[in-house]
């Protein structure tokens, strides 16, 4: 026993030796980001379209000055210059129809990201279910069984899924910003 402890302790120490910390915030950074998600979620239950509107511009302005940024580091730094190039310039392009189209972008954008999390979803779901019928038990492959249905249902159905996404997304931020509030307030006490 004494020698898996020092094992342990060895591996910390070389954890710590080499910069490896976790990342310690202080307890008003996670309550000030409680308190902003929790914001931020009461809008977009009670003002979905308006938020989603206001979040995708800011998205898109992201998307744009970082387009920016990575087609100036393709010419000044070497290294993969090809790829910041073309990653810059789809930045820009979507950065630019975002803000160009300020009304039309936000559903175009939810629609892709329901798409996505359809896709995701048949795919997780497949592995889960071959991980069932494989022996990992019938609980995971009904749940395998389920997040298949889930990604058909969003994927013959991007539309309502693109609506309903702001309720959800407004739903979560709420229970992660009363989570990180909490926890905030733990941190604070200790």
């Amino acid at each position: 026993m004494e020698q898996s402890d020092d094992v342990i302790e060895q591996t910390v120490n070389a954890g710590s030796e080499l910069g490896y910390e976790p990342l310690d915030s202080p307890w008003w950074v996670v309550l000030l980001e409680g308190v902003f998600a929790i914001i931020v979620g009461l809008f977009l239950l009670y003002r979905p379209a308006v938020t989603t509107i206001f979040l995708i511009q800011i998205l898109g302005i992201f998307w744009l000055a970082g387009g920016i940024l990575s087609v100036l580091g393709a010419f000044i730094f070497s290294g993969n210059r090809l790829w910041k190039l073309l990653g810059g310039i789809l930045s820009i392009i979507a950065g630019v129809v975002i803000l160009t189209y300020p009304i039309y972008s936000p559903l175009v954008v939810l629609t892709l990201f329901v798409i996505f999390i359809g896709v995701w979803a048949i795919i997780t779901g497949t592995v889960r279910l071959i991980g069932g019928l494989k022996g990992e038990g019938w609980g995971t492959g009904i749940l395998g069984i389920l997040t298949i249905i889930l990604g058909l249902l969003l994927l013959t159905n991007t539309l309502a899924g693109a609506l309903a996404l702001p309720w959800v997304f407004g739903f979560f931020l709420i229970l992660g910003g009363i989570t990180a509030v909490i926890a905030g307030l733990r941190m604070r006490a200790l």
